[in-house]
């Protein structure tokens, strides 16, 4: 049966600075309302009554003077000489009192949570400038409009504020009947709408044409080590007799490693290499073996995981650009330098490599506290990711935690976000790895083997549990442990 229902709202762009605006909540669901309208109209008359304010929205407030803290409980006399009213609490029976009052006193009035109830939606907004676009699903999903919002975030570049002021420029400097200017502005912008489709094909080939060839020389390279080393093959016996040297304890202590690398990578999207180099070290292991290692058993899971982002239209292509070339060069770095200090300063080397694992154990655990951030421009880049390749490198993991968490608390779309770090990982992880075993060779199998072993184990695990459990509780216990094993490593080291 086809969906007769329509949409019978009227978009209307309202200059809010002009208006007195009422939010009536100081909790969670309040910062988020003022979140909206601050992000889009930060001049805005705003008064807020709650009777508890959060501490994030004290701090709005002191870097905008129109928004004025009113800490009591709502009266209807609240209401006098304002324009809009926004319910924003978790209490219904209020919400439904403050629509009431507002119908009285004819305001108009927005519930949180309840359409029903509402005089007018609150939609998804994309600012990009001059250029406003509000996203509306009739109150029925802010979930899709919050989605499709990222889209239109990530697909209209920056510059397009530039374009608008240029197209002013030039309908003012127009001649003749508004006809005219109407078809010359027409001839000239009709190229936005030409058909890129062939293009952008050719584009996508290219590239999983790139991502393909270096799968394949990379796993030839190592099968070619492995062939040429071996010739001529000893016997079966006498094969089975070499792996049960390294079928141990220690490399049931690898498997465990990978096991629970993987399980916390999948659940949080982050956190493979710091949790098995911390699990490796305290195990005994090399710490030039272990990020060589790590970086190893990652290329085939880095491969599928941003093929996969890629195939699924997850990538934005003018990050992965910024970010590809000074990730792989600080990649490089970062193992040279590691193999450097493994050779020629060994003993410090475990206390430095246990301070950064407990920084990252730290930074999980503090983005787990993360509160909803205002859209901020990403500055530098590049710099970015040749650090988090660098310390990505000299340390065992470290790319998620500190590339994607900070693109995303500045307010880009996860979506993308992680998608295109994902793909650049691969790219990372093959650099990393090509330089470990261009100049510290390839005498940690048994790590490799081990770790991905038990990250298979693990896979269809993590990928069973993603999603069931809070992701809050993961970071906060996975953090914790990464920092008191940390701890331990440092106090060992000085011992």
């Amino acid at each position: 049966m086809p969906n007769t229902s329509t949409n019978n709202l009227y978009p209307v762009f309202l200059k809010l600075d002009q208006l007195r605006v009422l939010v009536v909540g100081g909790g969670y669901v309040g910062e988020e309302k003022l979140n909206s309208l601050l992000r889009t109209s930060p001049d805005a008359t705003i008064t807020l009554v709650a009777i508890e304010i959060s501490e994030a929205i004290r701090t709005m407030a002191e870097t905008h003077a129109g928004l004025q803290l009113v800490q009591k409980a709502f009266e209807s006399s609240d209401l006098i000489e304002k324009d809009i009213v926004i319910a924003a609490t978790n209490d219904k029976q209020l919400n439904a009192l403050v629509k009431q009052a507002a119908a009285e006193a004819g305001v108009l009035a927005n519930i949180a949570d309840t359409p029903d109830l509402c005089d007018f939606y609150l939609g998804s907004i994309v600012n990009k400038g001059d250029l406003k676009i509000a996203i509306s699903t009739n109150g029925k999903s802010p979930t899709v409009a919050k989605r499709l919002k990222e889209l239109f975030n990530d697909s209209i570049p920056p510059e397009m504020d530039q374009v608008l002021n240029n197209m002013q420029e030039l309908r003012l400097r127009m001649n003749g009947s508004f006809s005219d200017k109407v078809k010359q502005l027409n001839d000239i912008t009709k190229v936005l709408v030409a058909d890129k489709q062939p293009a952008r094909i050719n584009e996508e080939r290219k590239w999983k044409l790139i991502a393909s060839r270096m799968i394949w020389l990379f796993a030839a390279m190592i099968v070619g080590h492995i062939l040429l080393s071996s010739v001529p093959l000893p016997p079966i016996p006498e094969l089975w007799g070499v792996a049960k040297e390294y079928v141990n304890q220690q490399f049931l202590l690898f498997m465990l490693a990978g096991f629970l690398a993987q399980l916390v990578d999948g659940l949080l999207g982050m956190g493979y290499g710091v949790t098995s180099a911390t699990c490796l070290i305290t195990a005994g292991v090399n710490p030039v073996s272990v990020s060589a290692a790590i970086h190893t058993s990652e290329i085939f899971s880095a491969g599928v995981s941003g093929y996969s982002h890629y195939r699924f239209g997850n990538v934005n292509k003018k990050l992965f650009k910024h970010l590809l070339i000074p990730g792989v060069l600080g990649a490089i770095l970062g193992a040279a330098m590691l193999v450097f200090l493994g050779e020629h300063a060994g003993q410090w080397l475990m206390p430095i490599i246990a301070f950064y694992a407990m920084f990252l154990g730290f930074k999980i655990f503090s983005r787990a506290f993360q509160p909803t951030n205002i859209n901020v421009k990403v500055k530098r880049v590049g710099w970015l990711a040749g650090a988090g390749g660098f310390l990505d490198s000299f340390g065992g993991g470290g790319w998620g935690p500190i590339v994607t968490s900070t693109l995303i608390s500045k307010g880009r779309s996860p979506r993308f976000t992680i998608g295109t770090v994902s793909l650049t990982e691969f790219f990372i992880t093959m650099a990393s790895a090509a330089t470990f075993f261009f100049t510290a060779g390839i005498g940690h199998w048994p790590v490799v083997v081990g770790l991905l072993l038990g990250g298979t184990i693990a896979a269809p695990i993590s990928a069973r549990l993603a999603g069931k459990l809070p992701a809050k509780t993961m970071m906060i216990g996975v953090g914790i442990i990464v920092m008191i094993w940390s701890i331990r490593l440092i106090i060992k080291s000085f011992i």
